[in-house]
């Protein structure tokens, strides 16, 4: 069997390493400790797992985070800055982050227009940029499993009215395999199968190497 040609990278509909950025913006302790619309623990392992792939399918990536400047909020949860840590961020005051220049301007520079969006919270953070984003012309593509509201129903809300905007809602394995697309892409593989690594502890992998040594 043989792959088809690798379509446009920078064309193609779908996902591309080449043809997407990432954006993340307010992971920080006093956000995470306020969802209440999925268990924090696995929100927490859902958006570090999503930064991961971000960073192993070298897409641009865009760090916002809110009030530490001023002395009101703290700098983003540990288990983020583990992986995200060598990047700049970008800190600002206003709750909608396309409202703040300097991020603005740092997802223009990028010059891509697809933009896979994630944010605490969902009703706040993430939908005031997503609307902003998609009225200005730029592809908005939020892994839902990775971002969180006040409430479920504050984050379902925002979800239905994101999507009614022309926000498309995804997964953080839908991203993982939109991004690889081929197995033939070795270089991105060892990284891509982070994506079995499961919150409850199952790894596809693991699990088929120890039965295969029964």
């Amino acid at each position: 069997m043989t792959s088809e040609a690798i379509r446009n990278p920078q064309t193609d509909q779908l996902l591309t390493p080449e043809n997407s950025a990432f954006i993340i913006i307010d992971y920080q302790p006093v956000q995470v400790s306020s969802i209440r619309s999925m268990p924090r623990d696995e929100l927490v392992f859902n958006i570090v797992s999503t930064a991961k792939a971000a960073v192993n399918y070298n897409l641009p990536i865009i760090h916002s985070t809110v009030n530490i400047a001023t002395g009101r909020n703290k700098p983003p949860i540990p288990e983020l800055l583990e992986v995200l840590g060598h990047l700049p961020t970008y800190d600002r005051t206003s709750i909608n982050s396309w409202e703040d220049m300097g991020f603005k301007e740092a997802v223009k520079a990028i010059g891509r227009r697809k933009l896979i969006m994630t944010a605490l919270w969902t009703e706040a953070c993430l939908i005031f940029p997503a609307l902003d984003a998609i009225q200005e012309g730029y592809e908005v593509y939020v892994p839902v499993d990775a971002v969180g509201g006040t409430s479920l129903t504050a984050h379902e809300a925002a979800l239905r009215r994101m999507e009614q905007a022309g926000v498309k809602l995804i997964s953080r394995v839908q991203m993982y395999c939109e991004l690889q697309r081929d197995w033939s892409r070795e270089a991105t593989v060892p990284g891509f199968m982070g994506v079995f690594e499961n919150f409850g502890g199952f790894n596809a992998e693991k699990a088929a190497e120890e039965s295969a040594k029964k």
